[in-house]
């Protein structure tokens, strides 16, 4: 899992080649706890995947820009172009994110 540190940072790995999967997450957040220790299964799973940890209240501005109110929240990137997103405020198990993935992979 990728771990940005700013904003720069960020914006890299954000318009950078290949596929990503943007985690939108916080501490405070009790259904964010609830998925985070499914993550590591989920990229091995989804192994053709950069996984980036986007912290909310870290970068609000970026959340707000892309509608990111609801967590925890997934957004796709394949080269720098969003191509699926589970964004809501609901609790979100391995298996609806897995089958997300499935989706966002099988639309290619």
């Amino acid at each position: 899992m990728i771990i940005p540190k700013n904003y720069e940072e960020l914006a890299e790995i954000v318009k950078s080649d290949g596929k990503h999967v943007l985690f939108f997450t916080a501490g405070w957040c009790p259904d964010c706890t609830f998925i985070k220790p499914k993550m590591p299964e989920l990229e091995a799973e989804f192994s053709d995947f950069n996984f980036v940890e986007v912290d909310r209240d870290e970068f609000m501005d970026l959340a707000i820009e892309w509608g990111i109110m609801g967590i925890p929240s997934f957004i796709t990137l394949e080269n720098g172009k969003e191509t699926g997103r589970l964004v809501n405020k609901l609790r979100k198990t391995k298996e609806e994110v897995s089958e997300f993935l499935k989706g966002v992979e099988e639309r290619k």
